[in-house]
């Protein structure tokens, strides 16, 4: 009898996802060049060398010398490619690393797994207070992020929280971040689009919201997890502020505080700084080119209810 409500559940499903599919294909028209597009294409050619220019100059520097860099030359005389090599055992970069792998990891498996329910509950469920709740969580996002640091802080030290204090363990850089206001909001916005004669096809076959959430809105709402996967990627990975304030010693720093590891009393060693900046982007930028499709149509989708 489950075998039977599970094949027609799935198979309803189907059937839905490939309508839906269907309904999204819009069909293009060959592109023509026009001459009223040219300001278009200056604005954007402007556009792209602005934002190129940092990666090149971030690249350049890194293959320079000190003396070049102080000298600010454009491009260096001859590339040094060991200053990466220098930079990785200097900072002990390996160890960071690891480090920000294991931080990124954690937090991203809790984010989803906080964002995916409460943006169910917000889609798709009715109890009372839901619309004002959600209200004053997206009120939230108007809070700067420095601003809970000091709160923050005084939890993880250990002055309320019965267990003791955070500081310098996994804990203490994982657990703040593993809810989001915009990452909730995101995917709440998808799940309102999906339709409800899945639901109701659902409830039929005995399904209840777990088994709607995990068998259904979850196989169709990818994109959007995967938009909400990326960010907060970016966002774990790029942290600096609240690392380098609740650790003290090496043990769990992850690569944006090895970095600062450069920087010393006789001045920053700007080639070796730059050289690890581009160690440190390289995971993002592998991690987007791999989900850059689902990141631009989960982005596309998210407002739009079906």
């Amino acid at each position: 009898m489950d075998n039977t409500k599970s094949n027609k559940l799935t198979g309803t499903y189907a059937k839905t996802e490939a309508s839906v599919a269907t309904s999204k294909r819009i069909r293009t028209e060959p592109y023509q060049f026009r001459l009223v597009h040219l300001p278009i294409y200056f604005v954007l050619l402007v556009g792209a060398i602005l934002a190129i220019t940092p990666f090149f100059y971030m690249i350049s520097t890194s293959l320079m010398t000190l003396g070049e860099t102080i000298n600010r030359q454009l491009l260096p005389a001859v590339p040094q490619f060991d200053n990466y090599a220098v930079a990785w055992n200097e900072a002990r970069f390996s160890q960071y690393f690891l480090n920000s792998v294991i931080i990124t990891a954690v937090t991203i498996t809790g984010l989803l797994f906080t964002s995916i329910l409460a943006g169910y509950a917000f889609a798709r469920i009715e109890f009372p207070g839901r619309n004002v709740i959600f209200m004053m969580l997206l009120a939230t996002m108007m809070i700067p992020g420095t601003v809970t640091f000091i709160p923050n802080f005084i939890l993880i030290r250990g002055d309320v929280i019965p267990w003791g204090s955070w500081i310098n363990s996994l804990p203490a850089l994982t657990v703040p971040f593993m809810a989001h206001a915009f990452s909730i909001f995101l995917l709440r916005q998808f799940f309102m689009g999906i339709p409800n004669d899945l639901w109701d096809a659902a409830r039929i076959d005995g399904a209840e919201h777990a088994r709607f959430l995990t068998s259904v809105v979850i196989p169709m709402s990818k994109p959007v997890v995967m938009t909400v996967t990326l960010l907060s990627f970016i966002a774990s990975w790029n942290n600096f502020l609240w690392p380098l304030l609740v650790t003290t010693t090496p043990k769990w720093r992850p690569l944006m505080v090895g970095l600062w590891t450069f920087v010393t009393e006789a001045g920053p060693e700007t080639q070796l700084l730059m050289a690890g900046a581009v160690i440190t982007i390289i995971p993002v930028l592998i991690i987007y080119f791999i989900t850059q499709k689902q990141f631009t149509e989960g982005i596309a989708t998210s407002g739009l209810k079906g």
